[in-house]
Parts: structure tokens; C-alpha cells; sequence
């Protein structure tokens, strides 16, 4: 699928935006590697360590192991640490291995299993350096969170604020207003590159329903491309009680909870939705979304926008902004996945096929089909 000249602008200059807004996140995972004493650990191991044997030296809960690898990913793919490939000594277990960089990060008083210490030791200078991020409120909450081993599924944005995002848009007008605002300006930027690009995604459809489609902007724009195709907005009662008046005759909202239900339509529609949830949170959404179409023979199917970390540019500015969008998305227990994670939930939500489009600079299209 070629896309037009003046998109791939459009999505550069996101990148470049993106890249530059998340350079804060880079300086945070260092900070939290560092508390976490990660350098230290390999250091231990000889320069050499599996995840597993980092996660057990830093005396962090097993449960914590899927973060851990992921802020791994964060720091091999910034060139802070290297990964090498499974082997039999690891137990097929990737192996994470000390660089130039990282050797500057052990303390100077951590036995390398030599007898002596790093005599080059930069973290003091660090500490001092990422002092602001580590105090910072994400900072905070993702060291803590490392930290905990009760109650797993706290989010780390909870552990610093006391409660959990929603929670605190339900109580903050302004950070709901700031959390909206957001949204909308990403479906206007965008949707206006699906439509003149991906257009043919809806061709063939009579009724689409956009799950948690908040006040309809992302409706509204694929119901004034095709006034054809029936578009309705799925959301809490709160949402669409403050939505506006459509004057469109080919949209609706409607009252409900993508957990319970989703009322049937030929497809269904998921813009930057399943990266806030947990696995078993999208496999159950992915369940009643698959109940609500009819078969892919009489063209049934779900429409996902959404990142999958290392698909489209080999660009390293767009490996890196997706996998240090990952680590902010995992301060409310959200995940930017990879193919091989979307897969798996995919899959074991019961659908039998899938197609990845990654056209949409670092998000994609993603098609389900039952």
C-alpha cells in the first residue's frame, strides 16, 4: 500500500516531534537502571547476565519480569547494554551483556568475580546528572513500582498519584480536559491520513462501531467519508452523556461497556485502545469483539490502530520512539507490543487471521478477521 508524499511528511514531522518529546523517558530508564543497580548485576555475572539472573541480583519480584524486559529493550535498543542471542549456557534465555558505556555505570565497590571493583565508575556523576527524572512523578512510580512486590497490577502512574489515570480524570477536571484535548487532536491529525491513504479498510461495510470512541471525532470523520457506512460510538454512560449532538444521520452513540459487551456491526473499530490494557484485558475486549461480527466471508472483521514495536522503517529514531512509548505506557499498565505479542492475544481470543499494515508511521493497521 503506497502512501502519498505529503502523508509520509506529515508522519516524519510526528516522529521527529515524538522522538524529541520522549528524550525525557530516555533519561529515565537510565535513572531507573541505575537504581535498580542493572550495570551492577551484569557486572556480577562477569559482563554477561540472562534476565532472570538481573532480575534475581536486583532482588526484584518475578512478577516484575515482563517490566524488566522491557526496559531492557529500551536501553539495548538506546546502545546502553547489547542483547545477544539465546544459547544453551542461558537456557535459551537472552543474554544482556555490559558495553563501553554501561561498564562506566558499576559501582566502584561491585566485585566483577575478579576480586576488584570498577575503577572508572560514572554512576555518582550520573545520579546527580538524572537526580530530576529519578524525583520526577514517572521516574518515581516506575522505581517504585520495581520495587513492590505486592499487588502486581498496580499501575506505576498509581503508585505515584495515589490512584490510576482514569480515576484521576474522573477527578480532575483539567487533567480530564488535558487527557481529552489529546485524544481528539490525535484523531483529527490522523484520521485524516487513514481516510486519503487507507480509505479502502472501510470499503464493504455497512455498519461500524467504535469502541470506547469517546465524544465521536474519530466517527464523525469516517461517517462523513462514507455516508453510506452506520457509525456508532460504544462508551460509558459519563462519555456519552457529555457527548455533542450529532448532526449526522449515519451516527449514533451508545451506552455501554466494551468489557461486557459490544453491539453487533460488520466491523469494529479499536483506535489506540488495547496499548492501555494488560493481556487478559485485551483478549476479553478482542472475545466480545469477535461476537459482535458476523464471519469474514460476509465481511466481518476488527480495524486496531495501534503500534507493533519493530514493524515498518528500520529508521533507529522509529524503533526507539515506540519502545520509549512503551515505558511511558507502562506507567498505567498499558503495552506497546510486538507481532509476536499481538499474536498471542489475537489468537487466543479466537480469531483465525490477521494483516499488519504498518503505514501509519510508527502505529499500524491491524485487521482481524474471525
Amino acid at each position: 500500500m503506497a502512501v502519498a508524499e505529503e502523508s509520509k511528511e506529515l508522519l516524519q514531522a510526528q516522529l521527529e516531534l515524538w522522538h524529541h518529546a520522549f528524550g525525557y523517558v530516555k533519561s529515565m530508564t537510565l535513572a531507573v537502571a541505575l537504581d535498580l543497580g542493572i550495570a551492577d548485576a551484569i557486572y556480577r555475572r562477569g559482563g554477561r547476565a540472562t534476565l532472570s539472573q538481573i532480575l534475581a541480583d536486583a532482588a526484584l519480584s518475578p512478577c516484575k519480569l515482563h517490566g524488566l524486559r522491557r526496559l531492557m529493550r529500551a536501553l539495548t535498543v538506546a546502545g546502553t547494554f547489547t542483547v545477544a542471542t539465546s544459547s544453551e549456557d542461558s537456557g535459551g534465555e537472552a543474554v544482556y551483556e555490559l558495553t563501553p558505556a554501561s561498564r562506566l555505570l558499576v559501582s566502584d565497590d561491585v566485585d566483577g568475580g575478579d576480586g576488584e571493583g570498577s575503577a572508572a565508575s560514572l554512576s555518582p556523576v550520573l545520579r546527580l546528572v538524572l537526580n530530576p527524572f529519578r524525583v520526577s512523578l514517572l521516574g518515581m512510580g516506575i522505581g517504585a513500582w520495581f520495587r513492590r512486590e505486592d499487588q502486581p497490577g498496580v499501575a506505576p502512574f498509581a503508585v505515584a498519584h495515589g490512584r490510576n489515570m482514569w480515576e484521576m480524570a474522573a477527578r480532575k477536571p483539567t487533567f480530564n480536559a488535558l487527557v481529552n484535548d489529546a485524544m481528539a487532536a490525535d484523531s483529527r491529525f490522523l484520521m485524516r491520513i487513514v481516510l486519503r491513504e487507507c480509505a479502502e479498510v472501510f470499503h464493504g461495510i455497512g455498519s461500524l462501531i467504535d469502541v470506547a470512541g469517546g465524544l465521536g471525532g474519530t466517527a464523525t470523520s469516517i461517517a462523513k467519508a462514507f455516508p453510506e457506512l452506520r457509525c456508532s460510538v460504544l462508551d460509558l454512560p459519563h462519555v456519552v452523556a457529555s457527548a455533542p449532538t450529532s448532526a449526522l444521520g449515519n451516527m449514533q452513540f451508545v451506552e455501554g461497556d466494551m468489557f461486557q459487551s459490544i453491539p453487533p456491526a460488520d466491523a469494529v473499530f479499536l483506535k489506540w485502545i488495547l496499548h492501555d490494557w494488560g493481556d487478559d484485558e485485551c483478549i476479553k475486549i478482542l472475545k466480545n469483539c469477535k461476537q459482535a461480527i458476523p464471519s469474514r466471508e460476509k465481511g466481518g472483521k476488527v480495524i486496531i490502530i495501534d503500534m507493533v514495536v519493530g514493524s515498518g522503517s528500520s529508521d533507529a529514531k522509529h524503533l526507539e520512539t515506540q519502545v520509549l512509548y512503551d515505558l511511558l505506557i507502562m506507567g498505567i499498565n498499558g503495552v506497546e507490543r510486538d507481532e509476536q505479542e499481538w499474536n498471542k492475544i489475537i489468537f487466543e481470543a479466537g480469531f483465525k487471521d490477521y494483516k499488519i499494515m504498518p503505514i501509519l508511521g510508527v502505529r499500524s493497521i491491524i485487521e482481524l478477521y474471525p
